[in-house]
């Protein structure tokens, strides 16, 4: 058993000072002291999936970043797994609680079939990992490990924790709770472009020290048609962890203003995302949903949207500031106006896309390497 700052403190050492996940009894002593540690950041995320969004995100702008969760929850977090950080390419530090291990101490039944496969699901999707370390001689060259396979690979890597691997660690910390302002439904609006009108607004009213992350499918290739530049990401696959990503990138970078660009059916599959950000509260972080009521890269099915008042949602979620922007110069005037602040802005838009759409010509990995090169290269206040 090791106590959780002696895994902390080396941890430091090697840049490691993001920590996001969803709670386990084996990680509460790690969790408590992350957030106990003025120097430290810890954020709740509300599934396992978009802590490894806002892990990646953080990896991406600079900030070395660890994700802990209960093996019962991996599934959550193999969609970002297999489709965000293997496709880019970002290498963050996974924790993952080994309940129902097999001979092990007895457990509730929903882990039995998890704890039996948990190691070999590593495998399966080709994720380095090895035990953690359950003495603090071995705390060293396990993180050396670690490090030294996800600077080669570019992925990230495991550590599978048994149960009474850290002693207890009381927490300390008071939480403080943000105002949530009443959840009013605002004013709806009509939509009148369609979104590459939108995107071409949203490029003419930004900086080139902002950064773009666009939503999977034919958001990112739009943008990269409209005008392919170095402060852009286009996602592919992990739908609905655009936000995720940004909040990381965000809180890695709050010298920058960070603008998602998100989907109706991409939200609404993450729509736990807007509580953590709420929670959060970023000031450089915009939040443009563009709004067309279908999926439309796989066929125009219809989503859900038309039944959803979105800003009331992020109201009720603790976003400080909503707005709603049915034309092109309406929605590059929120954005000149997001300075300060986290905020949502509801865009809906036609459905259409345009004739002979490209698809980017450098890999999902060269663009994430191109982004965190701007990054870095860039110094800008928000």
């Amino acid at each position: 058993m090791i106590e959780a700052d002696a895994f902390i403190a080396r941890a430091r050492a090697h840049g490691f000072s993001l920590y996001t996940g969803v709670p386990c009894s084996y990680l509460k002593p790690f969790i408590n002291f992350v957030i106990d540690d003025p120097d430290l950041c810890y954020v709740g995320a509300p599934n396992e999936g978009d802590a490894v969004a806002v892990a990646a995100g953080a990896e991406l702008a600079g900030r070395r970043s660890v994700v802990m969760f209960q093996n019962s929850g991996f599934g959550n977090a193999v969609n970002p797994l297999t489709s965000l950080t293997h496709t880019f390419r970002i290498p963050v530090l996974v924790i993952v609680t080994w309940r129902g291990e097999p001979g092990g101490a007895a457990d509730e039944p929903q882990h039995e079939l998890m704890g039996r496969i948990t190691p070999d699901l590593l495998d399966l999707l080709g994720i380095p990992w090895a035990w953690f370390p359950d003495a603090e001689a071995d705390i060293a060259p396990t993180l050396a490990r670690a490090i030294e396979s996800m600077d080669a690979k570019r992925e990230p890597f495991a550590l599978i924790m048994r149960k009474g691997s850290v002693a207890p660690c009381a927490l300390h910390s008071t939480p403080t709770v943000q105002p949530r302002e009443p959840a009013t439904a605002c004013v709806t609006a009509v939509a009148t472009a369609r979104r590459t009108d939108m995107l071409r607004a949203v490029q003419n009213s930004i900086a080139a020290v902002d950064i773009v992350i666009a939503t999977t499918g034919y958001t990112g290739r739009e943008l990269y048609a409209l005008d392919d530049r170095p402060n852009q990401l286009y996602m592919v696959g992990s739908m609905g962890c655009a936000v995720s990503l940004g909040l990381g990138i965000a809180l890695a970078r709050p010298d920058r203003r960070v603008i998602v660009l998100d989907g109706d059916g991409a939200l609404l599959m993450r729509l736990g995302a807007l509580a953590m950000l709420g929670e959060q509260r970023p000031p450089n972080l915009v939040h443009v949903v563009l709004d067309n009521g279908i999926h439309e890269s796989t066929g125009g099915q219809t989503t859900l949207s038309a039944g959803v008042d979105f800003c009331a949602v992020a109201a009720a979620c603790g976003y400080p500031a909503r707005r709603v922007a049915a034309t092109p110069d309406e929605l590059a005037a929120c954005i000149a106006a997001s300075r300060g602040g986290l905020t949502f802005i509801h865009a809906p838009t036609l459905p259409g896309v345009p004739e002979g759409l490209p698809r980017p010509t450098a890999s999902p990995a060269e663009v994430a390497e191109r982004l965190r090169a701007h990054i870095a290269a860039e110094e800008s206040p928000v």
